[in-house]
């Protein structure tokens, strides 16, 4: 079995490449089996290299993936910089080849792409990324007008599995009262929260209106992804953009 991944539909714009991956198809021992893109987690650290190279070789990827020290933070790297980029959990550049990296199993991972295909992006956003402003930091640090980007939401766990408690709640309506909609109480006096709606309407805030994606859950679907919430340890898909001539 070889590294597949998902059929990505959205309007890419020139240039632009996108691939996300499944946990299938790899090198990785259980609990990590076996596509596991991740190298904190605790898996053998040559099984991590071969299933990288693995997937690079797979889906031709340009070059090797900028793979970032995630932080659950707003900070974003700039890839056109020569580096070390320390922690970040968003990425942007503009050169061709260079290949943005996002590395999820629940939290949400997003790209963007300015219409004309000359900037891209990509993010990590769980629940805190999302509530301190990952997706503006993104967005401020790509230089480009709202109007003019195009976003794809990745695979993410779903609202019917994501409970968190009143506090998270709370902390997103003391930004936006609106966000009261991306919970649902429950039974044991918490709350389902909906990640991919709560990033839908912070790009909404921000003007952007092209928005595909989020459909993906992560923790129903075991046989394609990994999911923290469902497994505990467990390995890590990724989500990838880069530009090509």
């Amino acid at each position: 079995m070889s590294p597949s991944w998902l059929k990505i539909d959205w309007p890419a714009p020139p240039g632009v490449r996108v691939l996300s991956s499944f946990r299938g198809g790899g090198a990785s021992a259980s609990p990590y089996d076996s596509l596991n893109l991740g190298g904190h987690v605790g898996d053998d650290p040559r099984a991590v290299a071969e299933n990288r190279r693995q997937l690079q070789l797979a889906a031709g990827l340009p070059a090797e993936p900028v793979w970032l020290e995630q932080a659950h933070g707003v900070n974003v790297a700039d890839l056109d910089s020569a580096g070390p980029y320390g922690p970040a959990d968003a990425a942007v550049t503009r050169r061709f080849r260079r290949v943005c990296a996002i590395l999820t199993a629940d939290c949400l991972p997003l790209v963007f792409a300015s219409d004309s295909g000359d900037t891209i992006a990509a993010a990590h956003a769980g629940w805190r990324g999302l509530k301190d402003g990952v997706i503006g930091a993104t967005v401020q640090a790509m230089g480009v007008e709202p109007q003019r980007l195009v976003v794809w939401l990745g695979p993410a766990i779903g609202p019917r599995h994501f409970e968190v408690g009143a506090e998270v709640r709370e902390a997103f309506l003391k930004v936006d009262s609106g966000d009261i909609d991306a919970f649902e109480h429950n039974a044991r006096g918490r709350f389902m929260a909906d990640l991919a709606m709560l990033a839908r309407r912070q790009l909404e805030r921000l003007r952007i209106s092209r928005i595909h994606g989020g459909g993906e859950c992560t923790y129903t679907r075991a046989e394609r992804y990994f999911s923290h919430r469902r497994d505990g340890i467990t390995g890590r898909q990724g989500t990838f953009i880069w530009r090509e001539p």
